[in-house]
């Protein structure tokens, strides 16, 4: 799991996973969208494939990479229960301002004052 998380810092990285979210993509078209080299854009490619995030497949002389969802689940179901605890947190905070009596949609501009 922190394997995914230290390939997952480096930004170039998640755009590569965010290009391919919607489907596989040929290496030159990320070359492209990234405005990087070729052999930069490879050497990322190498990473996320040996984390296993991403794969390629071979169609005539391209290489098409897809997202591999397997181990981005895994990462989602460690964060699962971090995800219930900021949702109850800000369920508390709703609740809260509701007690309040003011309504949030109301409030003044920032710096403001209320009308």
């Amino acid at each position: 799991m922190s394997l995914i998380f230290e390939v997952l810092a480096e930004p170039t990285r998640r755009k590569i996973l965010d290009l391919l979210r919607d489907g596989e993509r040929p290496v030159g078209e990320l070359v492209q969208s990234l405005g990087l080299s070729q052999p930069a854009v490879s050497k990322h490619l190498r990473v996320l494939r040996e984390a296993r995030l991403v794969e390629a497949r071979v169609e005539g002389q391209r290489r098409l990479y897809r997202v591999l969802p397997k181990s981005l689940r895994e990462m989602d179901a460690w964060l699962a229960p971090y995800r219930a605890q900021w949702e109850s947190s800000l369920d508390a905070l709703d609740h809260h301002l509701e007690g309040m009596g003011g309504n949030r949609d109301e409030a003044s501009p920032p710096g403001g004052t209320p009308s």
